[in-house]
């Protein structure tokens, strides 16, 4: 599914335009996005949470040459499913 079909899902099962399922979903990420900038956590209960962790700086090597890089230290998002999003998916 991408965000078009998203949206239309959402506008469908809401009973409110695509428009506004589309302005609903844009602030969603919106505060998704801020929230994490920040260094904060989202919980959903049921559905999941969302953090920031940071990946230390370490060697890695280019497949191509095989000669040792440098890969910098970086922030990454992670996604943990709540119990029940797992359980429905199973």
């Amino acid at each position: 599914m991408n965000k078009t079909e998203l949206i239309d899902a959402m506008a469908a099962d809401a009973g409110i335009t695509k428009a506004a399922a589309k302005k609903a979903l844009e602030s969603f990420l919106g505060s998704v996005e801020k929230t994490l900038k920040k260094g904060d956590k989202i919980s959903l209960v049921g559905f999941g949470s969302w953090s920031v962790s940071k990946r230390a700086a370490r060697e890695g090597r280019n497949p191509q040459t095989g000669k040792t890089i440098k890969i910098a230290a970086k922030k990454v998002v992670k996604f943990k499913a709540g119990a029940e999003l797992s359980k429905a998916v199973n």
